[in-house]
């Protein structure tokens, strides 16, 4: 089996083989070969990690070792790849949902020029490849790579049309932001290559190896590793960038924002887990951040009104609900919401972009509304789509949702009030958009309205799969009290990922009341979406809404705290201690030996009488020095 298993290095071969071809002939191959390889390499990566997810169901487990990556001393990383439960479930959901993506963006991107149609297929593979590295690499160092390489594709992709320039703004921000929690990563692993020695997972997490590290070192190390994790998955403070991704085309929005870039923090800590079992002060850290993120997104989301920042800040609060989960040491919950995210909010997103195309470009909802008359199938499965991010059961995001609301509950009441209240939030946020685009009379221009049409099948097929996982995709993980035996996620992640139980866990009759009264709740905020929105007229925001059409302010307020008064600094450095300083040090070096020169060039008169007397000078100075000075 373990034969089997070595071949798992074809999975992110094959998205980089896309990216090299469709990168080098970009300007040689056709728009339809370019298709077909971008989407085509995807698939095979699928089709084999569906074969790894069998063997590995089956308990067969392996860590591949392909050659050593680097070697200091005592120190050897391996360039590894640890296929086990937890890699093998998200290499589903990143080739699953990624190749869909791709589907849909042959069609969706069709109207580039073939050179910019093959660099943006080859960006998408390259991200893939990434995203792959970062979930098999068997130790920190290369799961590091991948989580570079995502950022750098990040940064590609959100400022594809880069000569849009608060477009390549946007890709600037994430790359400076995706930075700074990747400087905390960096120092975490150097953390633990001087406390134990070794970055692979295997010796790291071993008991003899965290024996070693004090409960400072584990605070520390976990601290540093979750700053990274609020860069990549965007959490407070470190979320304003993911809105702004938003700037790349909508298949990209959806990448980052459903199968690959932003899950990158929940895997890494999910992996991490035991050293986060063992730092308390971190995991409620970790709750209470993305408790925090996960409210204030949902408020902004509330008052938004491009059709793709509402699903971005609804994007940065489920963000929340899984930090949420994994502070409370619900790692397997985590991992569950990342899955069914996964699904719906690629289908939101997809389904977004059917809407743009139909629209001629157009992201305001206010201009838009009536739709569903036209978008039958965007309609329907957009639907589904609310339905199951907004935890309704039978859907996917019932499920996943509520294993993290009961953590929330049996860690404490207050998480889960907050919790209750900002999934409250959702359902709403949700089908205020859903009811203000597709219901009601179309509030667009007579050309949109000639326009209006049906996305074709490239499209519409990845919608109807993505509906479909999206109400059956949270089954796997039905929980106890419902059905026995049917939470079958968590017994296969058990070998790879264990959540920590609660000290004083609920009965079932208490299970039984939490889930109604979110239902309940939820169902009342949709009904009241409904009659807020349903007969939808444009009107400005004011008060309180008008913060949150702002977004808090938030952004203004980095601008005047921290961007505003760097570009003061540097224009300082660049104004005064560049030219002043710096150049005034160097040339005044080089002018001191200039002067020197000149001055010494006076000595070499000609004259011997000169030499003899300076000769002299010398001897009786040497005379003085060695009688009076020297002891």
């Amino acid at each position: 089996m373990n034969n089997v298993l070595q071949i798992v290095w074809l999975i992110p071969l094959l998205p980089l083989a896309g990216f090299l071809v469709n990168g080098l002939g970009r300007n040689y191959l056709s728009k339809t070969l370019i298709g077909i390889i971008g989407s085509g390499t995807v698939l095979g990566s699928f089709i084999l990690s569906c074969w790894v997810f069998l063997q590995v169901k089956d308990g067969n487990t392996h860590v591949a070792e392909y050659f050593t990556f680097m070697a200091v001393d005592k120190l050897v990383i391996p360039f590894a790849f640890k296929v086990d439960q937890l890699s093998s479930l998200f290499l589903l959901i990143i080739t699953g949902v990624g190749f869909l993506i791709h589907l849909y963006s042959v069609s969706y991107m069709h109207g580039e020029k073939p050179g910019h149609y093959g660099r943006y297929f080859s960006y998408l593979n390259l991200f893939v490849f990434s995203m792959l590295l970062l979930v098999m690499g068997a130790n920190f160092v290369i799961l590091f790579i991948g989580w570079e390489g995502v950022g750098l594709c990040s940064y590609l992709l959100i400022g594809y049309w880069f000569k849009k320039q608060e477009y390549n703004k946007a890709a600037n921000k994430a790359f400076v932001m995706n930075r700074i929690g990747d400087l905390a990563f960096l120092i975490a692993i150097f953390w633990i290559i001087a406390k134990i020695g070794s970055v692979s997972f295997a010796d790291v997490f071993a008991a003899e190896n965290l024996a070693k590290l004090t409960q400072t070192d584990v605070t520390v190390i976990t601290l540093l590793l979750f700053i990274g994790a609020t860069g990549k998955s965007a959490q407070i403070p470190l979320y304003t960038w993911l809105p702004d991704a938003m700037a790349g085309p909508t298949p990209v929005s959806a990448l980052i924002h459903a199968a690959t870039m932003v899950t990158a923090g929940i895997y890494m800590i999910a992996r991490s887990h035991v050293l986060y079992n063992m730092a308390p002060l971190t995991l409620n850290v970790v709750a209470y951040t993305g408790l925090a993120t996960a409210l204030l997104a949902a408020t902004i989301a509330l008052k938004q009104n491009d059709i793709k920042k509402v699903l971005a800040y609804s994007t940065v609060s489920q963000l929340g609900f899984m930090f949420l989960a994994l502070g409370t040491g619900a790692y397997v919950a985590a991992v569950f919401h990342v899955m069914t995210h996964a699904f719906f909010k690629a289908l939101l997103f997809l389904g977004s972009g059917s809407v743009i195309h139909a629209m001629g470009g157009e992201q305001d909802i206010r201009n838009m509304g009536g739709l569903r008359k036209k978008l039958g199938i965007t309609f329907w499965t957009f639907v589904i789509g609310c339905v199951a991010i907004a935890g309704i059961p039978p859907f996917s995001g019932f499920f996943s949702k509520d294993a993290i609301l009961l953590s929330a509950f049996e860690k404490s009441p207050l998480l889960y009030g907050v919790a209750l209240f900002t999934a409250l939030l959702t359902a709403f946020y949700m089908f205020r958009l859903l009811f203000i685009t597709f219901t009601g009379k179309f509030r667009g221009t007579e050309e949109q309205a000639h326009h209006l049409h049906e996305s074709p099948l490239t499209m519409t097929l990845p919608l109807v799969i993505l509906a479909l996982l999206s109400f059956a995709g949270g089954w796997i993980g039905v929980p106890e009290v419902i059905r026995e035996g049917g939470d079958k996620l968590t017994a296969f992640l058990a070998p790879a990922v264990a959540s920590v139980p609660h000290e004083h866990p609920v009965t079932h009759s208490q299970e039984y009341f939490l889930m109604a009264l979110s239902t309940g709740l939820v169902l009342a905020a949709i009904i009241a979406a409904w009659l807020m929105f349903r007969n939808y007229q444009r009107k400005e925001a004011a008060g309180l809404g008008k913060v949150l059409e702002n977004k808090w302010y938030v952004d203004e307020l980095y601008e005047a705290i921290i961007v505003q008064p760097l570009h003061k600094l540097g224009g300082i450095f660049k104004s005064i201690v560049d030219p002043k300083l710096v150049d005034g040090l160097v040339n005044g070096v080089g002018r001191a030996v200039n002067y020197g020169s000149r001055q010494l060039r006076l000595l070499q008169s000609g004259q011997v009488g000169s030499y003899v007397l300076l000769m002299v000078l010398s001897m009786v100075l040497i005379f003085a020095i060695q009688f009076f000075l020297r002891k």
